[in-house]
C-alpha cells in the first residue's frame, strides 16, 4: 500500500476528501463508515484552536480509492513526489481519521491552520474499511492516568479543567506527610491503594461545588493549604471513630472504604462543616460519633426504616449513594436536634 504525507489547509482538504458517515441505503446495505458528528467535541476543539498558542500536531488521515496517484520522482532518489488528484467529479477521498478535528478546522474564523495530512492509496473498498477499523481501534489512555496528569497542565478544555483541582488535592492527600489518606488512594502511580482516586475526586468536586471547599475553589494555593488540611482532618476523624471498619480493610470487606461509603461520608463532611463549623479532627469526630451503633459498614444490616439492607448490599450506584447519604444525615440531624432540646 502506498502511504504519503503532505501539508494542507482545511479548505484544500475539503476539495479532495469528504466525510461519509455510516448508514444504510434503500436496500439496507451499509454505506460509509464514519461515526456521527459530536458537536460538543468539535466546539471544544474549535475553542482550543482559537487560542494563540494552539497547535494541531495530529494528522488528518485521508484514503483514496482511485482518482489519485503519485507521479514518479522527478529524479532518482528524490524524497518527494507529486500527488495528482482528479476532483472533476467532486472529492475522491475519504477522511478516515480526524473528522471532528477537520470539522472544527473548517468552521474556524480568523485563523487558517496548515495541518499534516497522512494519505494512502487503496486498491479495494474492503482494504479501505479494514484500514479504517485498524486506525480507529487504538486503545485510549486510562482515565486514571489522564486525571493524574491534569494538575501538571494548564489551559485545558473545561471538561478536563473542572476535574483538575480535584486531581490536585487527591495527589496531595495521597503523598503528603501527615495526610489521613497517605498511600491509601489507588492511582496509576500507586496501584496498591485501596480507595479509588476517581471516588475521592467525586467527593472533592461535590464539596468544591456546594460544600466545605467552595470557599477555596479557584485558588490552588488555598486548596493545597486549607482544603487539603480540612479533608485530611475529616478522614483522620473517620479513621478514629470507625477504626474497626477502617483498619486493614478493603472495599470488599468494608463499605467504609468502598465508593458508596466514601462519597456518602463526603456529604457528611460538608454537612458537619456547614452546620457545626467543624474543621479539626476532634470537631469532626464529635459529629461522627452520633452515628455510632447505627452503621453497618462491615457487618450486620442497614436499617433504612422501610427497608433493611445487608452491609454489603449497598453498591456504588447513584441510588444507593443517595439512600446512604440521606440516612446518615438524618441520623445526625435527629441527634443534634435531641442535644439542642436537652441543652
Amino acid at each position: 500500500m502506498t502511504v504519503f504525507t503532505f501539508v494542507a489547509k482545511a479548505g484544500d482538504i475539503s476539495r479532495i476528501a469528504r466525510i461519509e458517515r455510516a448508514g444504510r441505503d434503500g436496500e439496507g446495505l451499509l454505506t460509509g463508515f464514519q461515526r456521527p458528528q459530536i458537536a460538543a467535541h468539535i466546539r471544544e476543539i474549535r475553542d482550543y484552536l482559537e487560542k494563540p498558542s494552539a497547535i494541531l500536531p495530529n494528522p488528518i488521515v485521508v484514503a483514496f480509492l482511485g482518482r489519485a496517484h503519485l507521479e514518479p520522482p522527478a529524479r532518482p532518489g528524490a524524497a518527494s513526489r507529486r500527488l495528482v488528484i482528479d476532483v472533476t467529479d467532486g472529492p475522491p477521498g475519504w477522511i478516515v481519521d480526524g473528522q471532528q478535528r477537520f470539522t472544527a478546522l473548517a468552521g474556524l474564523h480568523g485563523r487558517d491552520f496548515e495541518v499534516l495530512v497522512s494519505g494512502f492509496l487503496c486498491d479495494t473498498e474492503e482494504e479501505l474499511q479494514r484500514q479504517f477499523i485498524l486506525i480507529n481501534n487504538t486503545r485510549p489512555l486510562p482515565k486514571a492516568l489522564v486525571y493524574e496528569l491534569l494538575p501538571q497542565v494548564g489551559d485545558l478544555p473545561p471538561r478536563m479543567s473542572n476535574r483538575s483541582q480535584a486531581a490536585l488535592l487527591t495527589e496531595a492527600l495521597n503523598y503528603r506527610t501527615g495526610s489521613a489518606l497517605k498511600g491509601l488512594i489507588k492511582q496509576q502511580t500507586n496501584p496498591k491503594g485501596v480507595i479509588r482516586d476517581t471516588v475521592l475526586q467525586r467527593v472533592i468536586m461535590n464539596s468544591l461545588s456546594d460544600g466545605a471547599l467552595r470557599l477555596y475553589a479557584g485558588d490552588d494555593a488555598l486548596l493545597l493549604d486549607k482544603g487539603v488540611g480540612l479533608i485530611s482532618e475529616y478522614w483522620h476523624a473517620v479513621r478514629t471513630v470507625f477504626a474497626a471498619d477502617w483498619d486493614n480493610k478493603t472495599p470488599k470487606d468494608s463499605r467504609l472504604i468502598h465508593g458508596t461509603g466514601i462519597v456518602a461520608l463526603g456529604y457528611v463532611m460538608d454537612y458537619l462543616n456547614g452546620v457545626t463549623g467543624a474543621e479539626t479532627r476532634d470537631e469532626f469526630a464529635k459529629g461522627l460519633r452520633l452515628l455510632r451503633g447505627k452503621t453497618a459498614w462491615s457487618d450486620g444490616e442497614w436499617d433504612f426504616g422501610s427497608e433493611r439492607r445487608r452491609w454489603n448490599g449497598l453498591q456504588n450506584v447513584p441510588a444507593d449513594v443517595r439512600q446512604l447519604t440521606f440516612y446518615l444525615l438524618q441520623v445526625i440531624k435527629t441527634e443534634l436536634a435531641a442535644q439542642a432540646r436537652a441543652a
